[in-house]
């Protein structure tokens, strides 16, 4: 998921989407512990796009709390 696609989300559709990718995250991680992933990179991709999740939702977040104080 592109940067660019993420802030087209609402906050409402972020923070699910952050729950989607944690969950499949945790369910990755448990296949590569019982026998190799046909694709490893495909963790690295999806924590990847978490961080980008959570850095886009840290950013709205601090912009309302500035607004709101002004």
């Amino acid at each position: 998921m592109k940067y660019s696609e993420i802030k087209e989300l609402s906050t409402a559709e972020i923070a699910e989407r952050i729950k989607e990718e944690k969950l499949q995250l945790t369910k990755l991680k448990f296949s590569h512990a019982v026998s190799a992933v046909d694709n490893p990179t495909k963790l690295r991709e999806t924590r990847k796009v978490i961080a980008r999740l959570l850095t886009e939702l840290g950013q709205r977040s601090s912009e309302a709390t500035v607004a709101n104080n002004q």
